[in-house]
């Protein structure tokens, strides 16, 4: 990322991405372990790859010890892995397990509930702690902000759920992940891996425009050397290589359109963050959930109050039919 006359100009392209995007499996792992060494070596060693137990960073560390053997792996046991992830990460050897301050229920208590995306939940939260802030502004159609932006920016679709006595927050994340990973890192002075992608989100997409795979100079650096692959890579690479992950995905096999998917959760993260949900198609995550996992679905729903929430966005959860 460079700094000129007050503006930061982006490394790559959308164009850059997608072209890299479009590249060999082969080529992919070579660019990939190219950006490992760089990083490694820049940190003299002193690095360490973030592992989650999901696929992606399955991947990542595969791809990282292929180089380098005793790599050390961290993974931040919060308590809403599925746990067949928890078992999985057992499987492996040199991982340092942390865990965050607070479980999940405090930190709903405290701060408030995951829901819609962690844009929404940010500025729902600014947005009542400042009523007459800039936030706020978003959640107004009348407002200078949304006739200056459009639609695209304006959030007066989310007025209920802002005005709504739900307690939300984007907090979840921070608390329980990102804070033990940078307290360690800072304790260690290890720099990490990630095994996140650009196809992800428009924030990671943003993030890899802006710095590439390697952010050296960022305030908190970070490589994200799986930046430009996608899911059917990653899928791809697993099945190619014959790559043990873990169980709750299912098989690898292909679609009637030929693209390689997971018989069973296509993707992990926490069992019970909401966002996202109200875009996912009947069975949703917590439809499953109450079919693989129900005691974790009735603690879910019931005791967290997670239930609630749903109903109040109009997610059905109920268990489907047998």
């Amino acid at each position: 990322m460079i700094h000129l006359g007050g503006e930061w100009m982006m490394k790559y392209t959308e164009e850059d991405l997608k072209i890299m995007q479009g590249w060999s499996l082969e080529r992919k792992i070579r660019v990939t372990q190219t950006r490992i060494i760089e990083w490694y070596q820049h940190w003299e060693g002193n690095v360490c790859v973030n592992f989650s137990g999901g696929k992606d960073s399955t991947v990542l560390l595969d791809l990282a010890r292929r180089i380098y053997p005793d790599i050390e792996a961290v993974f931040v046991d919060t308590g809403l892995e599925y746990p067949e992830i928890r078992e999985f990460v057992k499987t492996k050897e040199n991982v340092t397990w942390l865990k965050p301050e607070l479980p999940f229920n405090k930190v709903i208590e405290k701060y408030g509930y995951p829901v819609i995306s962690k844009e929404v939940s940010r500025d729902i939260e600014v947005a009542r702690r400042k009523p007459n802030g800039k936030t706020a502004e978003r959640f107004d159609p009348n407002s200078e902000y949304c006739k200056k932006y459009g639609k695209r920016w304006c959030l007066e679709k989310w007025i209920f759920l802002k005005d709504s006595d739900i307690p939300i927050s984007n907090q979840c994340c921070n608390i329980m992940k990102k804070k033990p990973l940078k307290k360690y890192a800072k304790i260690s002075n290890k720099y990490a891996y990630v095994g996140t992608m650009a196809c992800e989100s428009a924030i990671r997409k943003q993030n890899w425009l802006r710095t590439g795979c390697n952010a050296f100079n960022n305030k908190e650096p970070i490589s994200q050397p799986l930046s430009f692959w996608t899911e059917q890579d990653i899928l791809q690479y697993l099945k190619q290589f014959n790559i043990p992950y873990a169980s709750i995905y299912g098989d690898i096999v292909e679609n009637e359109h030929g693209k390689l998917m997971t018989t069973g959760i296509s993707r992990t993260g926490c069992m019970f963050c909401m966002f996202g949900v109200h875009l996912e198609k009947s069975p949703n995550r917590f439809q499953r959930m109450a079919v693989t996992h129900p005691q974790l679905y009735d603690y879910c729903i019931n005791k967290l109050g997670c239930g609630k929430v749903l109903d109040y966005i109009g997610v059905d959860y109920s268990p489907l039919p047998k």
